[in-house]
């Protein structure tokens, strides 16, 4: 038998731009479903033909050996729940392994016909202290970028790329893309916070401040897991093979701060939103979406759910959902955004059949997202005297994740995954500073509400969980 072609610039008609304006730090699935798949549109539809985007992968090689065979293509897929539509992007120019090549981060970054910067490299790739927002600097990787080495964490790989750019004063955007509340704002704070500690004293930091912008934006799209029968199916319809494929959902949003140092593409042509201020959007979506999110996976593991459309089919589980943004978030949010019906929305989105995103991939690295996602909203809820009955049972369902992985010998695929998992307890996680601070341990109000919902959990049906909010 013969092996059908391979995906690229010689078996496929694609449009392609010319030249590079934009670096992308973290090229995964969503960020080609989502960053680079609007590009390519306003490209096309613009004729602008210099927002090409040269990728790095920041740990696994896996990336640059789908795409680089493939000069970069691959077919997007939206599944939606009546009907099915297949593209070819092509806004990829070039993809490289940042830790393989990490000098090859810095000249991009450094070069003046590169305009803007984008990250998706996950809440855990800022190492950051998920309690305080800030860089931590006992990080070992961080350690190591700060004594010298050629740079292998984000903020090290900013810092250098910038240093190198001030010696041709050319502007620059760096947009964070991730699930971060005001992740411009912390972004910027993590690069300048790294520049104090490396001790320069050539100006870096002023010239930062002058030079480069962080605009925040809130970035929204399901794009669960590619499988071998996305990849078999598209091969059957098309001929061709295509190991980058991604799949996603048909809604798509992005909502961007209008704070550029230089040009940008024409992305307000193909949906994208400039807003004076992301915090409405981003805080919804955090504390909505993202919240949600993370309960139907925890929830949906304890009651042998695979994916997040089973779970969110599940009666007890909606309900629960539904309850925690109508009892204990909807006051979090600010005035005018309609968090209650965007979260029946969002439910209706996630009960997709044809997006198979697995609860433990939504499970990953919970000790970097419940803060964004969960522990923000807390802090609102408790300083305004409102509720935070469900927000303790959202929490409490993250504890009994972790402590039942624990006691059935699996390591936890999470940055702290050595220290919880020598907790033995609600009250043990509870005591992880680094998580919840020192206002939300086993001794405080939430903290005590988190102990008797896990305890629930782990002696009752989840079904009765009404009767602990009479």
């Amino acid at each position: 038998m013969i092996a059908p072609s391979r995906l690229s610039d010689a078996t496929a008609a694609v449009v392609r731009p010319t030249s590079s304006g934009i670096v992308h730090l973290g090229v995964g699935a969503f960020h080609r479903a989502h960053q680079a798949a609007f590009t390519y549109e306003a490209a096309l539809l613009t004729g602008e033909m210099n927002w090409g985007i040269t990728g790095f992968t920041q740990r696994s090689n896996t990336v640059v050996e789908q795409l680089a065979p493939q000069d970069g293509l691959f077919t997007l897929v939206q599944k939606g729940t009546e009907q099915t539509m297949a593209t070819v992007v092509g806004s990829v120019l070039d993809v490289r392994n940042a830790a393989a090549d990490p000098d090859a981060v810095v000249e991009a970054i450094a070069d003046p016909a590169v305009h803007i910067v984008t990250l998706t490299v996950t809440e855990k790739g800022y190492r950051l202290d998920p309690a305080s927002g800030r860089l931590r600097l006992d990080d070992p990787e961080i350690v190591a970028d700060l004594s010298g080495r050629p740079p292998r964490t984000v903020a090290g790989q900013l810092v250098a790329g910038l240093a190198r750019r001030m010696a041709g004063d050319a502007p620059l955007t760096v947009l964070c893309c991730d699930n971060l509340p005001s992740n411009g704002r912390i972004l910027s704070e993590l690069v300048h916070a790294f520049v104090d500690a490396c001790g320069r004293d050539d100006g870096l930091a002023e010239w930062i401040t002058r030079r480069v912008t962080f605009p925040s934006s809130m970035v929204d799209r399901i794009v669960p897991a590619t499988t071998d029968d996305d990849r078999a199916e598209n091969e059957r319809r098309t001929g061709l093979r295509d190991d980058a494929l991604v799949v996603c959902e048909p809604f798509r949003q992005w909502v961007i701060e209008d704070d550029f140092a230089g040009p940008r593409p024409s992305w307000e042509r193909v949906g994208v939103q400039f807003v004076e201020d992301v915090e409405p959007w981003e805080t919804m979506k955090l504390r909505v979406l993202n919240a949600t999110h993370s309960v139907l996976a925890y929830l949906g593991i304890l009651r042998g759910h695979a994916t997040i459309a089973e779970a969110v089919r599940d009666p007890v589980l909606d309900e629960i959902c539904r309850i925690i943004v109508l009892r204990d978030v909807a006051s979090t949010v600010s005035g005018g955004m309609d968090s209650v019906g965007y979260g029946d929305e969002v439910r209706e989105r996630f009960a997709n059949p044809a997006l198979r995103h697995t609860t433990r991939q939504v499970a990953m690295d919970g000790s970097q997202k419940l803060g964004p996602r969960l522990l923000g909203t807390v802090r609102d809820a408790t300083a305004a005297g409102d509720s935070t009955d469900m927000l303790a049972l959202a929490v409490a369902a993250w504890c009994s994740f972790v402590l039942g992985e624990t006691k059935a010998g699996r390591t936890l695929d999470d940055p702290l995954s050595a220290q919880l998992g020598r907790a033995g307890s609600a009250a043990d996680l509870l005591a992880v500073e680094s998580i919840f601070g020192p206002d939300l341990g086993a001794t405080s109000l939430f903290g005590a509400q988190v102990v008797a919902w896990t305890d629930f959990l782990r002696t009752n049906s989840l079904s009765e969980w009404k009767r602990v909010l009479i």
